[in-house]
């Protein structure tokens, strides 16, 4: 067999085919609450205000993250119109543009095969895979801090140009600044704290001088400062909240209550880097070592991605607020460091990594026939039992890229066992992710929007009280009148109290005069709200519920 990484047809149908895939499934699933449904909803509401500076939810003015993901967002609805793929759009081409300018780099630092490799790893990659499928914000931080990371390697590495050198660079800082637009200020934190320590490491002083910081700084502000500028402007309030509470206080303080186990990047690592977890630890330690011969190279690619692990997950490990999605942006420099173990990995590594997917393949097997037992709700165990062919499939995919796999290395056929364990990784991931569908509807609550919108009028109000559909209000197109809820919208409602009403009781008082003026409202709650409502002789209509929620009407 040629070379995979030069046969360019089977290189150009594996793009092809990862992107086309890439792209189909991203409207496959409802948008599943909270973070796809507030990041929809934000962009929705930007798109039908047409207001692009101030950013809200739920009419509210929101300032816990920039807007680079709000704006994308808002841009896609703008061209293709509102819907869920729209919504992913911008996560999805962040996913794929990882991946390629992962694999780019990897061809340009180590060469065509490690590149190919670089790309497969990461396009397989369970976490990488899963969060390119979601509207959130850590896939867009990932992409952009990426870019960075890619443009940084190709511009220090010891063969680049002073005119490479410089644009790379270029591209590196423009990549901080949309990082900085992203998620806020670790998008330079972040790879300005893996500079400094990989300085210190490979006592590379000299790299400052290679790092074009006058023309960078220039570039970095000026993409990433105007939006700051301007929406302070217009909103005063919005400097300090931004970054001294969203950023010191939420690193410092336990309040946002988003605590876990010290241990618990290092595990997600390991879950996200499957089908590559066996040769995960081998990869990290290679990357201590100088390239044989190489002895007086002086950027060592190797050590500074490891810094970029480590020091990342570090970071996160330190901080009081820990979410999953932190620890995504490291899954590029972990397929660099995995691509370029793999190149020179022995057989026996290789086949002890795919008999683990084979294993794992078995699990999902095993684990089929227990999958009622994660039903918490009433009537969940339905939507478990139409989830099990789905991870059944997921198994049988799986075990067959890692029989595969172990087919090929026994053949001493390296290139098709990595592309093997690749499409397993690859194709498992999506069946997981589109199987979830039924569950991802019930936790949205997307059932209930016929209902809702049959009972609605344009005088109507609807409320939501004692909670927030994230997802249902995006579906339903509107906002809706919050009800003793604050929670993430405590510091908007300090600006703009008259958005919300502050107590059931004060709710009521607007539901009766309302009913009485046969003023048509609807109200999204809960069972123990509704049931103390019927208590207390409040006019109430069940229109629909399910086991997260309960709809009714005040006629």
């Amino acid at each position: 067999m040629k070379d995979a990484h030069s046969n360019r047809v089977l290189l150009l149908s594996l793009l092809i085919g990862f992107i086309v895939v890439s792209l189909f499934v991203l409207g496959v699933r409802t948008l599943v609450p909270p973070d796809e449904g507030r990041y929809a909803e934000m962009a929705r509401e930007m798109f039908a205000s047409g207001d692009w500076i101030t950013t809200r939810l739920n009419g509210i003015k929101y300032f816990e993250k920039p807007p680079l993901q709000t704006w994308m967002n808002a841009l896609s609805f703008t061209l293709f119109g509102v819907g869920d793929w729209q919504a992913r759009l911008w996560t999805g081409l962040c996913g794929i543009i990882g991946v390629l300018l992962t694999g780019y780099a990897g061809a340009r630092v180590y060469g065509p095969r490690v590149g190919l490799y670089a790309a497969l790893v990461l396009g397989s990659s369970f976490y990488w895979v899963a969060c390119s499928q979601i509207n959130s914000l850590d896939m867009g931080l990932s992409g952009m801090m990426t870019i960075a990371l890619c443009a940084l390697l190709v511009a220090q590495r010891d063969s680049a140009t002073p005119t490479e050198q410089r644009n790379w660079m270029l591209l590196c800082w423009a990549g901080m600044a949309l990082a900085v637009l992203s998620k806020g200020l670790i998008g330079l934190v972040l790879p300005g704290g893996v500079l400094v320590f990989y300085t210190l490491a490979a006592r590379d002083w000299q790299i400052w001088t290679r790092l074009h910081l006058g023309k960078g700084l220039l570039l970095f502000f000026a993409i990433a400062a105007p939006w700051f500028v301007l929406v302070g402007l217009q909103n005063p309030e919005q400097p300090h909240f931004f970054f001294i509470h969203e950023h010191f206080d939420r690193f410092l303080l336990k309040e946002h209550k988003r605590e876990a186990a010290w241990w618990i990047f290092l595990a997600l690592l390991a879950a996200g880097c499957v089908p590559w977890l066996g040769v995960l630890v081998q990869s990290l330690l290679q990357s201590l070592r100088r390239t044989p011969g190489a002895a007086q190279e002086r950027f060592r690619p190797g050590l500074l991605l490891l810094v970029w692990v480590v020091f990342i997950i570090a970071f996160f490990t330190k901080s009081s607020s820990k979410l999953p999605g932190y620890i995504l942006p490291v899954f590029p420099a972990v397929a660099l460091m995995i691509a370029h173990y793999l190149e020179t990995a022995s057989r026996r590594s290789r086949s002890v990594n795919a008999a683990l997917l084979v294993l794992l393949g078995a699990a999902f097997l095993g684990f089929v026939p227990f999958m009622l037992r994660l039903a918490k709700r009433a009537g969940e165990d339905l939507l478990y039992q139409q989830y099990q062919p789905w991870v059944l499939a997921a198994g049988i995919v799986a075990l067959a890229g890692g029989v595969l796999a172990l087919v090929f290395d026994r053949r001493l056929q390296r290139d098709r066992a990595v592309i093997a364990l690749a499409l397993g990784g690859f194709f498992a991931t999506h069946l997981i992710l589109a199987g979830f569908e039924p569950i991802g509807q019930a936790r949205a609550g997307v059932g209930m929007v016929p209902a809702i919108r049959a009972e609605i009028m344009p005088t109507s109000t609807i409320y939501a009280v004692g909670l927030y559909e994230q997802s249902l209000t995006f579906y339903l197109g509107r906002p809706v009148v919050l009800v003793d809820y604050l929670d993430e919208f405590s510091f908007g409602l300090q600006q703009q109290p008259a958005l919300a009403i502050p107590t059931v009781d004060a709710f009521v008082v607007q539901w009766r005069a309302h009913a009485a003026a046969g003023v048509r409202d609807i109200a999204i709650t809960r069972d123990d709200i509704v049931a103390q409502l019927k208590k207390d002789g409040v006019p109430v209509r069940i229109v629909a519920a399910d086991a997260r929620r309960i709809v009714i009407a005040n006629f």
